[in-house]
């Protein structure tokens, strides 16, 4: 290639000298520019400079499968298209589709072919009609592949370039120390042309992982980038990305190459014409998860892995406590930067982000409680031995059936009291299509496949959902009605801009405050949540609401005054109150 910026290349060579010291630099650059820019793409001249000009309030997002919706007759993606722009066009703009591609096992994170749409799902034009409207999220599964993909099949045969895209171990070496998110034993054996081997598996003996030591490992996964965003990816999520670098006698997990292959990828995409957003998947404590912002030249977006957990507690404990205390020492994100808040994901509700905030006693209470509502705990394996919870499977809806005392009648209230803090804090909200559909835990899914994770993993009948989301009486109608309504005044407030300021109330424990200023200042929201079943009051002193302003809370429509009485919060209730209502006020 020619004409290449030297400010890209200058970045790129310190970048490659740090994860590849031994190899030729010169050579190396080039090969990862054409990796990402074949013949024939184009690029910026320059780098796109840290901003917030990559999302902005009017930015939500679903996270489903592919298949989440199924009939039997029709291509799964159509359905999926069709329920977008039915039920979500207008209030979601954005779409997470979980791994698209053929695969052997973990729904999708085994793939066997990154450049192939899976057959059951639809075609790459059907991706294409999805991401012509909404912004796409999609994977790249970068730590491991399907041990019955072709890379592993020619590795076993000893084909180049195959022969070196795994990375192998003894069973003599001291790998006492690695981290594991499993209790699975970490290697593999495994015959190959040379002999028997024992391959590193971080997460089961199907996902293999590969070895980034060999640049033509890095250089194959530009390429499978580059081909994505071709078809309509805007946002990169790079799955368990803490894990892809190793070295024996080491944690292997976080090691300095692992973010300096994070920090190449973040050049690359700064360089692209397309607006990406490289967003990591890092499930471990929380000073841990954000070392992926780097300083502002790693991750555009980290997911806000405590919440989930923290929120759950506070839900089940009638105090926000914990939830304020951490989120009173959360830095706001750096410029150009931003978090994804969830409460749910096709994965657990990790427990791994609440260590060091929940003590073991406030831990097990919410083992406990989720077990009573019909949830499963799923373990990981220590270094020196041992086990540890890991995640809580249990969908987020039945989470709220009750309290640390039981089930109770508030579990709707509870339920769209959690989606609403996670809608007011800092950052983009992102939500898993089975807490739009309040859908249930899946036990028949459970004893099919023996995978606790299949409890949140349902697949719907599209007529039968369909069936009930247009009869206003069911459940699920009435909670995706009251989340739609929510996120859709969310969005057009300035003050809910992902960087838009941020400030902790202090206030009684059972309601979680904040309060959130636009960009340019002219919006402020004081965003009260009670996170109990008791009915309380707020003094309008205690949340400084200014004297002359005209204050509205958009959630209720109620004019709410400084001088005023207090503040009614029923169980569960939340109020956005604003002194510059943008767009329709209440619900």
């Amino acid at each position: 290639m020619t004409n290449t910026p030297p400010t890209l290349s200058v970045k790129l060579a310190d970048l490659i000298s740090r994860i590849y010291p031994d190899l030729n630099q010169d050579i190396l650059t080039t090969q990862v520019i054409d990796a990402f820019w074949p013949e024939g793409s184009s690029r910026r001249k320059r780098s796109r400079m840290p901003g917030n000009r990559l999302w902005s309030s009017g930015d939500a997002m679903v996270i489903t499968y592919g298949n989440s919706l199924i009939d039997g007759v029709h291509k799964p993606l159509d359905l999926l298209n069709d329920f977008l722009n039915r039920y979500l066009k207008g209030s979601v703009n954005s779409v997470h589709i979980l791994p698209f591609f053929p695969f052997t096992s973990d729904d999708g994170f085994a793939v066997t072919d990154y450049r192939t749409v899976n057959s059951h799902l639809g075609d790459w034009a059907d991706i294409r009609r999805i991401s012509d409207e909404f912004t796409l999220m999609s994977d790249l599964v970068l730590n491991h592949v399907s041990s019955q993909g072709t890379w592993f099949n020619e590795y076993r045969q000893g084909h180049e370039p195959f022969d070196k895209f795994f990375f192998e171990a003894t069973p003599e070496d001291d790998l006492s120390s690695v981290v594991r998110p499993r209790t699975s034993p970490l290697l593999r054996e495994v015959e190959t042309a040379s002999g028997t081997r024992h391959v590193w598996c971080t997460f089961s003996h199907d996902q293999v992982d590969v070895d980034f030591r060999n640049p033509e490992v890095l250089l194959e996964f530009l390429r499978i980038m580059r081909l994505h965003i071709d078809h309509g990816v805007r946002i990169i999520r790079l799955d368990a990305v803490a894990f892809i670098w190793k070295e024996i006698g080491t944690p292997c997990i976080h090691l300095p190459q692992t973010h300096a292959i994070v920090q190449l990828m973040r050049i690359l995409c700064d360089f692209a014409v397309e607006p990406l957003i490289l967003l990591t998947e890092t499930n471990v404590p929380n000073v841990e998860n954000l070392s992926y912002f780097g300083n502002r030249n790693e991750a555009h977006a980290v997911y806000n892995f405590s919440l989930p957990p923290l929120l759950l507690h506070a839900l089940l404990s009638g105090t926000a406590e914990h939830l304020k205390r951490w989120q009173v020492s959360m830095p706001p994100a750096q410029l150009g930067c931003a978090y994804l808040n969830f409460t749910a994901s096709h994965d657990g509700i990790g427990m791994r982000p609440a260590e060091g905030i929940l003590d073991t006693e406030q831990t097990l209470k919410v083992i406990d409680t989720v077990k009573r509502f019909g949830g499963k705990v799923s373990m990981r394996a220590l270094a020196g031995g041992g086990e540890s919870p890991y995640e809580l499977n249990i969908t987020f809806f039945d989470a709220m059936k009750g309290t640390f005392e039981g089930e109770d009648e508030w579990q709707v209230d509870r339920f769209l009291c959690s989606q609403t803090i996670a809608m007011a804090l800092e950052g983009i909200p992102a939500f898993y299509i089975h807490s739009l559909l309040a859908t249930p835990n899946d036990y028949e899914g459970v004893a099919k496949t023996g995978i606790n994770r299949a409890i949140n993993r349902h697949r719907w009948d599209y007529p039968t959902l369909r069936a009930q989301l247009d009869d206003p009486d069911s459940l699920h109608a009435q909670v995706l009605s009251g989340m739609r309504q929510r996120i859709q005044v969310r969005c057009r407030q300035p003050a809910f801009h992902p960087n838009a300021t941020q400030f902790t109330l202090h206030l009684d424990e059972r309601i979680f405050g904040i309060w959130r200023q636009s960009l340019n200042r002219d919006q402020s929201i004081f965003a009260l949540h009670n996170v109990s079943k008791d009915e309380l009051t707020v003094p309008p002193l205690s949340i400084n609401l200014i004297g002359g302003e005209q204050w509205v809370d958009l959630l209720s429509g109620e004019r709410i005054s400084a001088a005023g009485p207090d503040i009614l919060m029923r169980p569960y209730q939340c109020r956005w109150i604003t002194n510059r209502p943008a767009g329709e006020g209440a619900l």
